[in-house]
């Protein structure tokens, strides 16, 4: 280039310089914006690839490039963590979900709502926005209340997501005394999202690489040996605004959750759940009152072991030392939530360093609802039901 300016220079001078330098500037630019152009599509996947998007769109406005800082810590994520490559997952925006790819088949889409009582009301998620708004309430609880390590790219953009995102449903706890008169937007605001439920039925999960629990607990010979008759449900990435931990919450969710099972004729559900806290020594009672007193019939039913690299000893006290009503109360509240209605616990913890905490199985046949609940939440809408007074957890 410089030997061609010197050459214009001395043959045609300063202005024929100027002109060449131009030209060399707009080609220049040009080359840029076609790049720009080809990896629009990629930003856009790059930045939303863990979401629901069912189209790639060819162009993507300003304020959803994803910054250059951002993009420089990508290869250090975990591989579930990093953008997807899938053409499939695009462009987060508040379109809604495509309702009829996600739920062809026998059962179709879930009621609308699952649960209602007052100003609150338990659905699926229908928007993308939707989606990420619960993401954003996953990521104020597990990372800013609790000790969750976040990657770089989620604490850039506020979020809790991976890759399962994608194809599970999210229920969705609504409240409408948070949604001004005058909204009117696609969905619902982000504010108004007050809970949220990660659901996983066995043919998604299977459709798309297997159940997030199989990444702690060896599953895959308990689902095989159960047939094909079998369906199973996992739940997961549960949790609640602070202002509304209470009893009436929880118990809308356990109604929208049955309502969900009922609707998809599912036959087990299962997850994981945890107890704050990476030290199985510290989390002694809590542990050895779940393997003494809530594996269920191990003789009849042995029950689903952590995988073998992950496996931690539940047992660490005695049973004769363990009081069960100390050991009760030291439980979290869900997982009390889960035994109280008939689940059960896997054998083994596993110690789940990013989150800061120590995750066990629950197991939870439909058919073991115990009575009390089944007739509590299997009936109606819960529509005029009262609130029911908060109980410490």
């Amino acid at each position: 280039m410089f030997k061609q300016l010197a050459v214009a220079g001395l043959r045609r001078g300063f202005g024929a310089v100027k002109a060449l330098r131009s030209r060399y500037t707009r080609r220049r630019r040009m080359r840029t914006r076609s790049l720009l152009r080809l990896t629009r599509g990629f930003v856009a996947r790059s930045r939303y690839g863990h979401q629901l998007g069912m189209s790639l769109h060819a162009r993507t406005p300003q304020h959803a490039r994803t910054p250059k800082t951002r993009r420089v810590f990508w290869g250090f994520e975990p591989r579930h963590m990093r953008p997807s490559q899938n053409p499939a997952f695009a462009k987060l925006s508040g379109k809604p979900i495509n309702r009829a790819a996600r739920y062809s088949g026998k059962y179709g889409p879930p009621p609308r709502p699952l649960a209602r009582r007052k100003s609150l009301e338990v659905r699926v998620a229908e928007t993308e926005a939707e989606v990420r708004a619960a993401q954003r309430l996953r990521y104020k609880v597990f990372y800013e209340e609790m000790s969750a390590q976040a990657s770089p790219r989620m604490a850039a953009e506020r979020r809790d997501f991976d890759h399962f995102d994608a194809f599970a449903d999210h229920l969705l706890v609504i409240d409408h005394s948070r949604i001004p008169e005058d909204y009117s937007g696609r969905g619902v605001p982000e504010d108004a999202i007050v809970g949220t439920y990660r659901l996983m039925r066995q043919e998604v999960a299977e459709a798309h690489g297997g159940f997030y629990t199989a990444n702690e607990f060896d599953i895959e010979p308990w689902v095989t040996a159960a047939g094909p008759d079998t369906r199973f449900l996992e739940l997961g990435r549960s949790c609640v605004h602070i202002d509304h931990r209470s009893r009436p919450t929880l118990e809308l969710m356990w109604h929208a959750i049955i309502s969900y099972l009922v609707h998809y004729e599912l036959d087990i559900m299962f997850g994981c759940a945890s107890l704050e806290g990476t030290n199985p020594d510290e989390l002694a009672l809590p542990l050895s009152f779940m393997h003494h007193y809530c594996r269920g019939d191990v003789e009849t039913t042995p029950p689903v072991r952590a995988r073998d690299e992950l496996f931690v000893d539940m047992n660490r006290m005695p049973k004769d030392d363990v009081e069960a009503k100390k050991g009760l109360r030291a439980l979290p509240p869900l997982i009390k939530g889960y035994l109280r209605a008939g689940a059960t616990i896997g054998d083994g913890a596993v110690v789940d360093e990013q989150f800061g905490t120590t995750d066990v199985l629950i197991v939870f046949p439909a058919n073991q609802i115990s009575d009390r609940y089944r007739d509590k939440f299997g009936k109606g809408d819960m529509r005029d039901e009262k609130p029911a007074a908060a109980q410490s957890a």
